[in-house]
């Protein structure tokens, strides 16, 4: 594998990944990108709905989406590996990227890692996580048919989780820490329209409580001090996302919130032939067409990168 440098290498999928699999691979410069083995698709695979991306006027599957986008870069020739990156050696003209499978080199890099789940860092989270507390509705909702579920969030991911949840549970309780939701106002209308789902406002979950599995949730009223029990056999977790800058760290400059920098409008880094795009280095929207929309900058930025060498 070593021994051919490539044009370019893309490290992660999702909508950005594949996106500048699709730009790269039509300019001929036959990509390669490490999709991850278990990870391949990114955060859409995990989602139900995607009514936002343009061009579906009844909405689509996140997976069926992320399928789309992997046949169409297939068919311009992008060469998807289902290996996991385990380093980075970004320095230097030539890159490389080592996986679980082998080493690759390449004269141009584009990372597309995106993130992961932010979690609640309280007692008993990690002890029942997978016994009651989830990060993701559509893989675990149905263990929990007819039984209480708590969502924690305020924003858009919340409020898709708790109208999906409303499906199976008994009953819905969102616990968000302010007095007002994030998610946009379509959004927060369909939750709030429906009848399972009930709001408490100003709170915290501190604890996770059960014995086999997870039984109920301890609150923390912010305005007040009180705490409360709250019934739940699931937790579903829908606090935001942290950046998966594991394998650039300390090579490329990260900002304050640890987002990868790119040199706005570009998605160029500090690093010369290495270029960042979709939720890595967007700490402020990170939606599937702006992810989408920087995986296409990031593929014309190595465009013109390659044509200057």
């Amino acid at each position: 594998m070593a021994e051919t440098v490539h044009d370019v290498i893309i490290v992660g999928s999702g909508p950005a990944g594949y996106t500048a699999a699709i730009y790269t691979a039509r300019a001929g410069l036959n990509p390669v990108m490490i999709a991850g083995s278990v990870t391949a698709g990114g955060a859409l695979m995990q989602t139900t709905d995607v009514e936002n991306y343009p061009g579906f006027r009844d909405g689509i599957l996140g997976p069926d989406l992320m399928e789309q986008m992997r046949a169409q870069a297939e068919r311009f020739g992008a060469d998807i590996r289902l290996e996991d990156a385990e380093e980075l050696v970004l320095s230097g003209d030539v890159k490389k990227v080592v996986t679980d499978e082998g080493e690759y080199l390449a004269k141009t890099v584009i990372v597309s890692t995106g993130s992961e789940y932010r979690k609640l860092g309280v007692p008993g989270e990690e002890e029942f996580s997978g016994r009651g507390v989830s990060y993701c509705a559509t893989c675990d909702g149905f263990f929990f048919k007819d039984k209480p579920i708590v969502v924690v969030g305020g924003g858009d991911s919340a409020m898709e989780e708790a109208t999906f949840l409303a499906k199976f549970g008994s009953s819905v309780t969102v616990v968000h820490r302010r007095d007002q939701l994030r998610a946009s106002q379509a959004m927060q209308d369909r939750a709030k329209a429906n009848d399972k789902i009930d709001f408490v406002w100003n709170s915290v979950v501190t604890q996770v409580n059960g014995q086999q599995g997870a039984t109920s949730v301890t609150l923390h009223n912010r305005e007040t001090g009180e705490d409360s029990e709250l019934e739940a056999a699931g937790i579903f977790v829908a606090i935001g996302q942290i950046p998966r800058t594991e394998l650039v760290d300390g090579q490329l400059e990260l900002g304050p919130e640890g987002y990868i920098n790119v040199a706005s409008p570009s998605q160029a880094t500090n690093i010369p032939g290495v270029f960042a795009c979709g939720d890595v280095a967007d700490p402020r929207y990170q939606q599937a067409v702006t992810a989408a929309g920087s995986g296409c900058r990031a593929a014309l930025d190595v465009e013109h990168y390659l044509e200057q060498l």
